[in-house]
């Protein structure tokens, strides 16, 4: 765990306001603070990861990612089932927390100029869509 990073602080400090909408040993979920869709939920590691960056091409990352995928559509899918759901992951400098985060949405973006934050911007990386 790292001190200083606030998503560190919401894994481990039970008194945190945040609510939890999932908890397991190896991921945590809750809303975004500022949500930029009709729902906007985060899905992070309780292990300190700082960015996609920092993830390997091994066994255990691609679990974690996918576990970490699975967890976003099992909410959304119980939360908004009608809407179309997007995931995806900011790519330094994009990312406003150094702590790895999987944005989950349930569309439409609202206000509908938020969408912007989440294009792929390709060849500048931004943002890069997870296959559900």
């Amino acid at each position: 765990a790292n001190q200083a990073c606030i998503f560190c602080q919401i894994v481990h400090n039970p008194t945190s306001t945040t609510r939890l909408l999932h908890n397991d040993e190896k991921v945590v979920a809750f809303q975004d603070i500022k949500p930029a869709a009709h729902r906007h939920y985060l899905v992070i590691p309780k292990e300190h990861i700082p960015t996609v960056r920092d993830l390997k091409r091994r066994d255990e990352d691609y679990s974690l990612v996918s576990h970490m995928l699975s967890v976003g559509q099992g909410l959304l899918q119980k939360d908004a089932p009608q809407s179309i759901h997007r995931f995806g992951f900011h790519q330094p400098p994009f990312n406003s927390v150094d702590h790895l985060h999987l944005h989950c949405f349930a569309l439409p973006f609202t206000p509908r100029w938020k969408a912007i934050k989440y294009k792929s911007l390709r060849p500048f990386g931004g943002f890069i869509e997870a296959a559900a």
